[in-house]
């Protein structure tokens, strides 16, 4: 019998390539779910609940097989009075100022949800990674060209911190950098030996 498969529910590129830099051998098997955040007033249930949608769809079409699915999201959060304002992926160039105006000069919160469903019996094991981010105050000719640059396209929070957009980061606070790029390693790791993978 082989070695249980590891199967990655996201077609994300940066996720692929934190899985990889991991050296954990994987297959990639996108998810397709609705990731709109209506509905959601906290930024960790709607990261864990997103994540979940996630690895689950993909598992649904592998069950009873001796497969670990990973699902992911991840959620920039702005405080806002009595509560969050969510952040996910602009949809457009006019969403994307208003994610910018909004996150400028902020600390604010990005959460990634990662959930592992076992295929063999569709047991989903979730937790999620808190990462405080500082961005600078940013100008309007600043936000002008990362908006006409596109690099914010498919990005939570409208950017892309292990791209240009590092040059608007004062620091991070608590958890990793890869949390905020789109997957938490360490996390993913041992929710993987939680579920009862065996893996290097």
């Amino acid at each position: 019998m082989g070695a249980p498969r590891v199967v990655l529910a996201s077609a994300s590129p940066r996720r692929r390539e934190l899985l990889a830099a991991a050296g954990l051998a994987f297959s990639i098997e996108p998810a397709d779910v609705d990731e709109t955040l209506s509905g959601f007033d906290d930024p960790r249930d709607a990261a864990l609940e997103l994540a979940e949608r996630k690895a689950r769809a993909v598992a649904e079409r592998r069950r009873g097989e001796d497969a670990f699915v990973i699902g992911s999201d991840t959620i920039v959060a702005v405080p806002a009075t009595g509560g969050w304002r969510l952040l996910g992926k602009a949809a457009d160039e006019r969403e994307e100022r208003e994610m910018l105006d909004c996150l400028s000069g902020t600390r604010h919160a990005v959460l990634t949800g990662v959930c592992i469903v076992r295929a063999a019996d569709l047991t989903p094991f979730r937790d999620a990674e808190l990462t405080w981010v500082r961005l600078r105050e940013l100008s309007t000719a600043e936000i002008d060209a990362y908006v006409a640059s596109g690099e914010w396209r498919d990005k939570a929070g409208g950017y892309a911190i292990q791209e240009t957009a590092d040059r608007f980061v004062v620091g991070l606070e608590e958890g990793g950098f890869d949390n905020v790029v789109g997957l938490p390693v360490g996390l993913t790791l041992a929710l993987l030996r939680r579920a009862g993978w065996v893996g290097p």
